[in-house]
């Protein structure tokens, strides 16, 4: 069934906003994969704030040519059957769903991506940002190293303190 002009300006729109809104657009080739799967695709975004969307080329072009940010995007690479990963709030979140979802689907396969400042990025350089860890691990590796020479003296101390308390004790006893 064919959209209607009103329809596919809804649809326009609201890509447009979530390209806006997003800070990473993943794009990827999910022809072959099952109706099951992208169920299964889309649950998984949804946990971790990542929208996905299956909308045709013709329509996300039209979206990131009226988006200001992504207006001058490089949308050369659009074609055939593309799904976009869409997050506010993440920018390795999309790349991270797709890439885990790939080692049980192979049928998915990175196209590339469109930064928040409009940069179109590669495939290669979308499965480099798929392997880096999410936002949250990397302030939990970074507070961990924080932390660390706290957590050091205060072993140290304890450490020495039981050493201290049984020599005390040994002497007291003699």
């Amino acid at each position: 069934m064919a959209l209607t002009k009103d329809k596919k300006n809804e649809v326009i729109a609201e890509i447009s906003q979530l390209l806006a809104d997003s800070k990473m657009t993943v794009v990827a080739a999910y022809q072959g994969t099952p109706v099951k799967a992208m169920q299964a695709l889309r649950k998984a975004g949804k946990e971790n704030g990542t929208d996905l969307k299956v909308v045709k080329n013709r329509l996300v072009i039209k979206a990131i040519q009226t988006t200001n940010n992504t207006k001058d995007a490089d949308t050369s690479t659009l074609t055939g059957m593309l799904l976009y990963a869409f997050n506010s709030e993440d920018e390795v979140a999309p790349a991270q769903v797709l890439a885990n979802f790939a080692k049980t689907q192979p049928t998915i396969q990175f196209v590339g991506a469109i930064n928040a400042q409009g940069n179109f990025l590669g495939a290669e350089e979308v499965k480099a940002l798929a392997t880096l860890p999410s936002k949250n691990e990397l302030i939990a590796q970074v507070l961990a190293t924080l932390i660390s020479p706290v957590n050091d003296v205060m072993s140290g101390l304890s450490g020495n303190l039981h050493a201290l308390l049984d020599g005390v004790e040994a002497h007291a006893t003699n």
